[in-house]
């Protein structure tokens, strides 16, 4: 599977704030937010669920990763994303395991696993 999809009760807001306390936590930085809720809206179409991405990014590994092979650039930053479905919260990790796997750099694969532990470690702490 492509992504790691957790779930809980827990609002939106509650797990955004404690998401971007463990990325700190792990040396991640959200670079950006897109809250597609309130952009759609803006735009006249109306959702019910809210929806949020983050962007996240650990300079280091960043740096490591472009100086492997510069098409990493394609699946930088590492996103991570919340929604609402049917009343519960959900945070989705899209895995570096699987969007960098394409570039068959074994170096960059052993990259990718540390950082989709980290990042799922994260996700954990969150909900």
């Amino acid at each position: 599977m492509f992504a790691e999809i957790k779930e809980t009760d827990r609002p939106l807001e509650d797990v955004a704030a404690d998401l971007e306390h463990a990325f700190t936590e792990e040396k991640f930085g959200v670079l950006w937010q897109l809250d597609i809720h309130d952009k759609l809206e803006e735009k006249g179409v109306p959702v019910d669920e809210e929806y949020r991405v983050l962007e996240v990014c650990n300079p280091q590994e960043a740096k490591s990763l472009l100086e492997q092979d510069p098409k990493t650039v394609l699946f930088l930053p590492c996103k991570v994303v919340l929604y609402t479905e049917n009343g519960s919260t959900k945070v989705g990790l899209a895995k570096p395991t699987h969007l960098f796997a394409p570039l068959d750099n074994e170096g960059i694969q052993q990259q990718a696993e540390d950082l989709e532990e980290r990042l799922k470690k994260c996700v954990q702490q969150a909900v």
